[in-house]
């Protein structure tokens, strides 16, 4: 097997050792990948179009995903383990019970997306749009809350949960 292979083998393993944790401390079942789904773990998928498309379970652990395009797309339980959204569009995503952690989503455009019941600890959310955002129930640095409650708008189209009130803001 060339490095490249044996790395993507290592990184499933560590995905799947996450799943099998996780789902002994109570993470929601969904969070954990479908074995009918494609893997993206450790691939170059920037500027892919994956509008309105179902990735429900899918895994993207370190995927990198710059400019790629997921408006209303169902990324409902995936894993997206130290992946790059960087100037992605996830305008209405529902990446609700995600496993996101360590996860640039800086100058993304998450407006209207439902980011609930998800695990995003040292995810980043620089310069990010989050207008209308969900992230109620989600696991955030309280650095990454502090810094996006400054510029929290808007109610979910969807959830009717606004964006400050899901972040906690005061």
């Amino acid at each position: 097997m060339n490095d490249r292979k044996v790395w993507r083998r290592l990184m499933q393993c560590v995905a799947i050792v996450a799943m099998v944790v996780l789902g002994w401390t109570g993470v929601p079942a969904t969070a954990r990948a479908r074995d009918n789904t494609v893997d993206y773990t450790l691939t170059d998928l920037r500027y892919r179009d994956f509008a309105r498309a179902d990735l429900e379970g899918t895994s993207f652990a370190g995927a990198n995903m710059k400019g790629a395009n997921f408006q209303e797309a169902n990324l409902h339980g995936t894993i997206l383990t130290k992946g790059s959204f960087f100037e992605a569009d996830l305008t209405g995503v529902d990446l609700s019970e995600s496993f996101a952690d360590r996860v640039v989503f800086d100058r993304a455009n998450l407006s209207n997306a439902i980011f609930t019941d998800a695990i995003a600890s040292s995810s980043t959310f620089i310069e990010a749009d989050i207008t209308g955002a969900d992230f109620s129930g989600t696991i955030l640095d309280r650095y990454q809350v502090s810094l996006m409650c400054d510029r929290a708008d808007g109610i979910n189209s969807v959830t009717g949960v606004a964006t400050r009130d899901s972040l906690g803001c005061r």
